[in-house]
């Protein structure tokens, strides 16, 4: 069985970069959402950028953002994806020319049935991976979950991308999380924080603990 990815969000500080690399994190998000609490001018996510080392990515989250705008974060953070958190088509997340995550916000008008959440996954298959969050008027970072159950349909289909599970994940709940979802990664961001923009390194390494103690035990079920 192959271990389950880490992805930490919507940092605003070195140090925190720091811990979360200690941690284990596999990609560090950086938000580019204005109404965001943890949203960061591009001249800010470039200093950040800057702390990350090899072989961890680097994923810039936008949400219904202008083509301008876009070229202005990929020419600035250099990401190595990018996260699309709106109404975007297929087509636009295809534009900027570099992998991208497809966010869904599961519960929202359209996605509220197994169902439709398919039909809008399926559209974007040439997504690097499939992202499904709380329905929340901030997407993201509200710390809600949603039912798991929803994603099923998805799961099975043949043609699903890496399924990435974020909502309300922390410490005490990713295991049960990783044991009903299965999926590629998970992506947490107020479940490891003391508030918005400042992680908490403590419960980074725990997070990742619990992740990895979970992909332990199913390896040896499976031997």
């Amino acid at each position: 069985m192959s271990r389950t990815r880490i992805k930490f969000c919507g940092f605003t500080r070195e140090a925190d970069i720091d811990a979360a690399v200690a941690a284990g994190a596999d990609a560090i998000g950086l938000v580019f959402y204005p109404a965001s609490k943890r949203c960061l001018t591009l001249e800010r996510a470039a200093e950040l950028r800057r702390r990350v080392p090899a072989f961890v990515s680097v994923v810039a989250l936008t949400v219904n953002e202008d083509e301008g705008r876009l070229r202005e974060i990929a020419a600035a953070v250099r990401p190595d994806l990018l996260q699309f958190h709106g109404d975007e088509s297929p087509e636009a997340c295809l534009r900027q020319g570099l992998p991208y995550l497809r966010a869904f916000r599961v519960g929202a008008p359209g996605l509220d049935t197994p169902d439709a959440l398919l039909e809008s996954c399926l559209a974007h298959e040439l997504a690097a991976g499939w992202l499904f969050d709380s329905h929340s008027t901030g997407y993201g970072g509200s710390g809600r979950s949603f039912d798991w159950s929803s994603l099923t349909a998805v799961a099975r289909s043949e043609n699903a991308r890496p399924l990435v599970l974020s909502g309300g994940l922390h410490v005490a709940r990713v295991r049960q999380a990783l044991a009903e979802v299965r999926p590629y990664a998970v992506d947490v961001s107020s479940g490891v924080e003391s508030e918005p923009g400042i992680k908490d390194a403590g419960k980074m390494r725990q997070f990742a603990e619990q992740v990895r103690r979970h992909d332990e035990d199913a390896a040896r079920e499976t031997t």
